[in-house]
């Protein structure tokens, strides 16, 4: 790639994940709205009904999300009745996140919202387990480094 090119829009791997990213999340604007859940709250809600609880490192590696990003959306969470957040027993610096049985029933409300969405989106299973398996890759290889 000549030098002039390198900085074309065009020839950003950078530019399309963006752009990408972005409008796959305001897919989700609607059916989340009517939760009264950020697409933030959405993920951190789904690590949640996986785990039941976890702590707040733990949750934050998982959504690859930093405690000042966390800690408002938790409190936001916590004050909508969906989690509660204590301190851990063995060692008090852990902030532990727990589901409420709110949070356990929003679950239900919430289980057609992937499928909306994936009904949007236009991609093969194939061509969807493909862009899934890439992206973790590139995931992957960015933590690592």
């Amino acid at each position: 790639m000549k030098t002039n090119d390198a900085l074309k829009l065009d020839n950003q791997l950078c530019f399309p994940l963006y752009a990408a990213s972005r409008e796959i999340i305001k897919l989700y604007h609607v059916p989340l709205s009517r939760l009264g859940l950020t697409y933030t709250q959405y993920i951190t809600m789904m690590v949640l009904w996986e785990e039941k609880h976890i702590n707040v490192k733990e949750l934050g590696k998982r959504l690859f999300l930093d405690s000042g990003t966390l800690t408002p959306l938790l409190k936001s969470l916590e004050n909508q009745g969906y989690i509660t957040r204590t301190r851990s027993s063995e060692d008090e610096r852990v902030l532990v996140v727990e589901l409420t049985a709110q949070g356990k029933k929003l679950k239900s409300k919430a289980s057609n919202i992937p499928y909306e969405v994936g009904a949007c989106v236009n991609l093969s299973p194939e061509e969807a387990g493909e862009l899934y398996r890439l992206l973790y890759l590139l995931l992957n290889n960015i933590s690592d480094t």
